[in-house]
């Protein structure tokens, strides 16, 4: 006599969250968004179709997991092959080339970090993650385009101008909207006014 086994799987995986994140991470950057589901996630690990909710209680928490993960990653693409006594310059670029070059490594990832309505924007792990890469582009944007106004407006000014340029960039890149020649060739170095610490 066959033994009804629907949802039977075991509740107890090595570790649980890690295993649901990398899933849900394959799932964003093969399906998308629309085709992720802590279901989904649950049969790729193979646990119960209710074990998830051990660790995200629902769909948005495993999105605003998988959000702070990504930004984790950005402040270290961020900071890749530099050291700590480098020039504002040398920081500079390395920080903008890492920046596009993680947009283009995990496009689906990077879509998700700055979609509205997805993720818990108040989340701890993320808001600690987003300002550490903040510190980054903050440092780097120092000295970056002349503004006028009290220090903390033109700081302001210049956060916002190399975040809007690193970021716009990023975005027209990974939807392949550049299709110029000369624009192709060009990287994110090639068309930042020269500025300098």
């Amino acid at each position: 006599m066959k033994t009804e086994t629907t949802d039977t799987k075991p509740y107890h995986h090595g570790n649980l969250r890690d295993a649901l994140l990398g899933a849900a991470r394959r799932l964003l950057e093969t399906e998308g968004h629309s085709g992720l589901s802590l279901r989904k996630c649950a049969v790729a690990v193979g646990v119960s179709a209710t074990a998830p909710q051990n660790h995200f209680a629902n769909k948005t928490a495993l999105l605003t997991a998988l959000a702070a993960q990504g930004y984790a990653e950005l402040e270290t693409y961020m900071r890749r092959g530099i050291s700590e006594a480098a020039d504002r310059d040398v920081r500079r670029e390395a920080a903008l080339l890492g920046y596009v070059t993680f947009a283009q490594d995990h496009p689906a990832l990077y879509e998700l970090m700055f979609a509205r309505d997805r993720v818990s924007s108040n989340d701890p792990d993320l808001m600690k993650n987003v300002g550490a890469c903040f510190v980054i582009l903050a440092d780097i944007a120092k000295n970056f385009g002349q503004f006028a106004g009290k220090a903390t407006e033109v700081d302001a000014k210049q956060q916002m101008f190399l975040w809007s340029l690193v970021h716009g960039y990023a975005q027209l890149l990974t939807a392949n909207r550049f299709k110029k020649d000369e624009m192709l060739k060009a990287s994110i170095l090639d068309i930042i006014p020269k500025f300098h610490s």
